[in-house]
């Protein structure tokens, strides 16, 4: 059965940070590509940051692109978002993802259940 686990969210005033992290159970984790995504009130889910099954290529949206960083660890089958200069803008609830290949998050085999992230001004 597959499992993801996703915890780190939390309520943080404007400046602070956060670090989210993914555990995933029952699959081949090193072979996927994983990635987070978020989901503001009123608007669509977006894919905020993704990274390949050996964490060779790294991609960030514009809206998080200099504060924001992926990695994972295959042994842990773990991966996290360390969120730094956090914005108001940034609250959302955050979901992590597991792709159906080793490389891109546009076509997602697994989600996680959700974090809530809170920015505060």
């Amino acid at each position: 059965e597959v499992q993801l686990q996703a915890s780190g969210g939390g309520l943080v005033q404007a400046g602070g940070s956060l670090r989210l992290s993914c555990a995933a159970y029952g699959f081949v984790f090193e072979d996927r590509a994983v990635g987070w995504f978020r989901q503001a009130p009123g608007k669509e889910r977006e894919e905020i940051s993704c990274i390949t099954d050996s964490g060779a290529h790294i991609t960030y949206s514009d809206s998080v692109k200099g504060r924001f960083t992926i990695s994972r660890d295959n042994h842990k089958t773990t991966w996290y978002l360390q969120m730094n200069s956090l914005k108001p803008e940034d609250t959302a609830v955050y979901y992590c993802a597991v792709s159906r290949t080793f490389y891109g998050c546009d076509n997602i085999a697994y989600w996680g259940q959700g974090t809530q992230v809170t920015v505060s001004s």
